[in-house]
């Protein structure tokens, strides 16, 4: 079974297009279902299709639409489907009726790499937890509406940038939370992999990300053979065991 998740391309120039076909096939698991060009041929395309996209990328500048008009009909026939417009769009108004509409995000061309990865990285991790989990705590919300724990307006693509590339901001509060939870003990990278279901060299990235944020600190843990093992654990307890 193919759980990769479904994308749906619209937009009329098939320069674009292409680019933004590579930049999400560059992105694990994910996978193209269709590029499509005007807004008759997404609404025709999504009822006939034996399988519906879990994502549309959206260019709002659509010959055959107005605006926003077709970000709103699909959000009426088809409410399943999420949506992040790619566009050139970058009027006020145009933005919060977008956002009001319940797109994912809101990506203006040209397009940055980094920027169109790092969106689908945080919708990857938005569908694993909401698929997991029965219930999500204030933080874990917080992550999604872009909230500080100050209870000031952060936006997503900010908080994003004061992260190095490769820290995912939704998967390092995983994390945080993993060692609140068991602050008496500590953690190693194998371990915390087989935890969030991550290669051991992604789960020792962020582990020596929060090291260097100094919200964690190491010791060696020694096994009966071979080296020994960097050991992770909440500063907090350290410091209060040390």
């Amino acid at each position: 079974m193919n759980d990769s998740i479904q994308v749906l391309i619209i937009e009329d120039d098939f320069r674009i297009a292409e680019i933004n076909r590579r930049y999400v096939e560059k992105v694990e698991g994910y996978m193209i279902q269709e590029v499509v060009k005007t807004g008759e041929e997404a609404l025709t395309y999504l009822k006939n299709c034996t399988s519906r996209p879990q994502l549309i990328l959206l260019d709002i500048y659509i010959p055959d639409v107005k605006g926003l008009e077709l970000l709103w009909q699909i959000r009426h026939f088809y409410h399943e489907i999420d949506l992040i417009p790619i566009t050139a769009a970058n009027e006020t108004v145009t933005i919060q009726e977008a956002l009001r509409g319940g797109a994912f995000d809101y990506i203006v061309k040209p397009v940055d790499a980094d920027r169109f990865a790092q969106s689908l990285e945080r919708y990857k991790e938005y569908r694993k937890i909401f698929s997991a989990k029965e219930t999500l705590s204030q933080s874990e919300i917080d992550v999604f509406t872009g909230i500080t724990n100050a209870g000031y307006p952060s936006y997503s693509s900010s908080t994003n940038m004061n992260l190095p590339k490769g820290i995912d901001p939704i998967t390092l509060n995983d994390i945080r939370q993993l060692l609140e939870a068991d602050k008496e003990n500590g953690i190693t990278a194998v371990e915390l992999s087989k935890k969030i279901g991550t290669s051991r060299s992604t789960a020792r990235r962020y582990l020596e990300y929060l090291v260097s944020a100094k919200e964690v600190h190491t010791t060696l843990k020694y096994g009966t053979v071979g080296r020994p093992e960097r050991e992770y654990m909440h500063r907090e307890t350290y410091e209060q065991n040390d």
